[in-house]
């Protein structure tokens, strides 16, 4: 495997703890970040897709709100 072209999020501006994104050689996607960068998710781009679309619909909020309580 080739090494990997990591691009950071651009919602992460100049900030020094972000989100980086690769695409692999065998069509995965390599997810990192910056304060953990031995720890890589990977996925496909079909999933990601999914996942972006569902947090754009709001699919995941819930889970934001569950953790502003003491529950």
């Amino acid at each position: 495997m080739s090494a990997l072209n990591w691009q950071k999020s651009s919602f992460s501006g100049e900030a020094a703890n972000c989100v980086h994104i690769a695409a692999a050689d065998d069509g995965s996607i390599k997810i990192q970040e910056s304060d953990t960068p031995d720890t890589i998710v990977t996925t496909t781009p079909e999933k990601l897709r999914a996942f972006i679309l569902g947090v754009k619909a709001g699919e995941f909020d819930h889970f934001a709100e569950a953790a502003g309580t003491d529950a």
